[in-house]
């Protein structure tokens, strides 16, 4: 693979300082790791160089932009998405626009259970091609890495098959991606035993295909309770699985305290915190994922990320991408609403949807941030202040977006 070099750019690095691996408490400006007038070079996916001013001497027939003084970014990682969907649920969208909620749907046999139906009813080659579009729809916006979630299969068969559809889109894809084990996102009510097979079979299986994957679970009214969540996950650890949770997104039912003792790596949503609840998330070592389009889609309440911050949590910050409450590809919108309706500074913003978000997946190491040593996710903007992103509501796409080195995005293929 050929050298690349972008030059004359403003370079937002992120990086921590030298060594640190762990999440960003309190972020701000300094965290930017902010280079005025740079250059960053990489060759065989690796960047090689990144410094100020320009470069003394470039590589052999190395590719070279010039940034024109415009900012350059660490690709964004999207660490909460349901991106891996067959069917369409736009009826549904109707009937939320005509008053029903997210939950009366969910009741009644629609909402997650609707794409469980697409999803059974559809080949893992189908499954594969939709979510590759979707993930270079994904890049176009600037994301390369992005965490992909099963849970619209419901039993053994069918959650497999997404997780192979998920392993199968990487071959379409320069992006880097997470496949997550999300078995328990709802409760099959034709299945008598479904949670209990969901952990004796489900999880299991799950494990044996991709060692240590992450498991997943949707604790709400009207999907898994807080007691069967706690069975799932100690069942999850038994086989080297950390977990994740969705907890708090409309009620407060006891999951955040079971899943800090448990370890959790994530407490996505967290909607309905209590004020207690905040303080436990600040105190523990989960990092906060707030989901803020999914609250403006829904036109439900949005996460108190102000608070969470003030007091000391991490917080990530993420699309929630899927067909129902969320139909959303862009982590620049989300840095928008996460500036107006979350009260979060642009820095704060920008760290959550890069550095933090990256080490929700254990991948701040490759992704993240841009230094010497790491994978060449880089976006090219065509503007200088970062503080744009959060400004313009829908504005400018990236004039490039590099994963792992090679263009990414449906305008490069």
């Amino acid at each position: 693979m050929a050298a690349t070099a972008i030059v004359n750019a403003r370079l937002l690095t992120m990086h921590p300082v030298h060594g640190a691996r762990a999440v960003i408490r309190r972020p701000t400006a300094a965290n930017l790791g902010i280079i005025e007038r740079g250059h960053i070079l990489w060759e065989s996916h690796r960047i090689t160089a990144i410094a100020r001013g320009e470069p003394a001497s470039l590589p052999k027939d190395c590719t070279t932009l010039d940034a024109g003084g415009c900012l350059v970014t660490p690709g964004f990682v999207d660490c909460h998405t349901h991106a891996c969907w067959a069917g369409d649920r736009s009826d549904e969208w109707a009937m939320k626009l005509a008053g029903r909620s997210y939950l009366d749907i969910l009741s009644a046999g629609g909402g997650i259970m609707s794409t469980v139906r697409a999803v059974r009813a559809a080949a893992a080659e189908e499954l594969t091609a939709l979510l590759a579009r979707r993930l270079a729809e994904m890049a176009d916006y600037g994301t390369t890495t992005v965490e992909v979630k099963s849970g619209y299969g419901l039993n053994t068969e069918s959650e497999l098959k997404m997780l192979r559809a998920i392993h199968a889109a990487r071959a379409h894809t320069p992006q880097r991606i997470a496949a997550t084990f999300l078995g328990a996102h709802a409760i099959d009510a034709e299945q008598s035993d479904f949670v209990s097979r969901t952990i004796e079979e489900t999880l299991p299986a799950a494990s044996r295909l991709m060692p240590g994957i992450t498991a997943d679970a949707y604790c709400e009214q009207g999907a898994w309770t807080a007691p069967d969540c706690t069975a799932y996950f100690e069942r999850a650890r038994t086989l080297g699985c950390p977990v994740r949770v969705h907890t708090n997104q409309f009620h407060s039912l006891g999951m955040v305290e079971r899943a800090i003792a448990l370890g959790a790596v994530s407490l996505d949503h967290l909607e309905a915190c209590t004020d207690a609840e905040i303080a436990a998330v600040a105190r523990s070592g989960s990092v906060a994922v707030g989901l803020p389009a999914t609250s403006f889609c829904l036109g439900t309440p949005f996460l108190r990320a102000r608070e969470l911050v003030d007091a000391g949590a991490a917080l990530a910050l993420a699309t929630n991408a899927n067909p129902g409450s969320a139909p959303v590809r862009s982590m620049p919108l989300v840095i928008a609403l996460a500036v107006r309706h979350l009260r979060l500074t642009p820095s704060e913003s920008l760290i959550a949807t890069t550095w933090n978000a990256a080490c929700v997946l254990g991948m701040q190491g490759e992704c993240g941030s841009l230094a010497v040593g790491k994978s060449a996710d880089v976006v090219l903007w065509p503007f200088r202040d970062e503080r744009t992103l959060a400004y313009e509501v829908s504005g400018a796409l990236p004039e490039a977006v590099f994963a792992r080195g090679v263009r990414a995005g449906t305008r490069f293929r």
